[in-house]
């Protein structure tokens, strides 16, 4: 594929330096010279274009038009929603991706913006920490299809009644699956026939209308929490 990664800061390097090893073609868009001269030296196989990614003639100097992905990756939420929507609606890119550097921005980073995915790493790093630490409730871990379908994981608590339960017996609501079951530092394939146990971390995926239905399925009634954790939204300004 060919990537076209904006912000050449500590993300952004890494990123061009890493999908660059994985055998993309990538164009690496920073202003700061500076910038671009650490990137060049931690990437040398990947393009640079030395510019400002929010004005478009320098997205033509990248050749925007023939890219498969970019990647709105600087440190200002505000260059990252420009950077998408241009890509999107001047460029026709097929799928954008945008870093959300403050977690109160990321209401804004939607289909309107031309925004595909969403990246919020403070929103990401809480769920992971809910997912150590939290049994019975169901944690979204990550949004997927524009946030219509979230990755979501459930710990089967000691006393569920669904425990020792093969997954047939489960009545998942539509716009759901079970994906995986992490058991004791192993992965299992779900199949009709698995039989959940106490402890099982169970990642499934949903939309958000079935996340609740979902987890009295796998969780089972009567069990705590229930309430999805509330990611943050709210209307604040860049």
């Amino acid at each position: 594929m060919r990537i076209v990664v904006a912000g050449a800061g500590a993300v952004g390097r890494h990123l061009a330096s890493d999908l660059r090893r994985r055998g993309h073609e990538v164009v690496l868009i920073e202003q700061d010279p500076r910038h671009l001269e650490a990137a060049a030296e931690a990437a040398p196989d990947v393009e640079f274009v030395l510019g400002d990614a929010c004005e478009p003639w320098v997205l033509e100097k990248a050749d925007l038009r023939t890219a498969d992905v970019v990647v709105a990756a600087t440190g200002d939420d505000e260059d990252n929603l420009v950077i998408s929507l241009l890509a999107k609606q001047e460029f026709g890119v097929p799928r954008t991706l945008a870093r959300v550097n403050h977690p109160r921005n990321e209401w804004l980073f939607s289909e309107q913006w031309g925004v595909d995915q969403a990246v919020s790493i403070p929103n990401l790093m809480a769920a992971l920490v809910e997912e150590a630490v939290t049994v019975g409730d169901l944690v979204r871990l990550l949004r997927l299809e524009r946030g219509r379908i979230a990755l979501v994981e459930m710990t089967i608590p000691e006393g569920s009644p669904n425990a020792g339960r093969p997954l047939y017996e489960l009545r998942l609501p539509t716009d759901s699956a079970i994906v995986a079951i992490l058991r004791e530092g192993h992965v299992v394939i779900p199949q009709p026939e698995t039989v959940i146990a106490a402890g099982d971390e169970v990642l499934a995926l949903a939309s958000a209308d079935a996340e609740p239905a979902l987890r009295l399925a796998v969780v089972g009634e009567g069990m705590p929490g229930g309430t999805p954790a509330e990611e943050s939204g709210g209307t604040g300004a860049i």
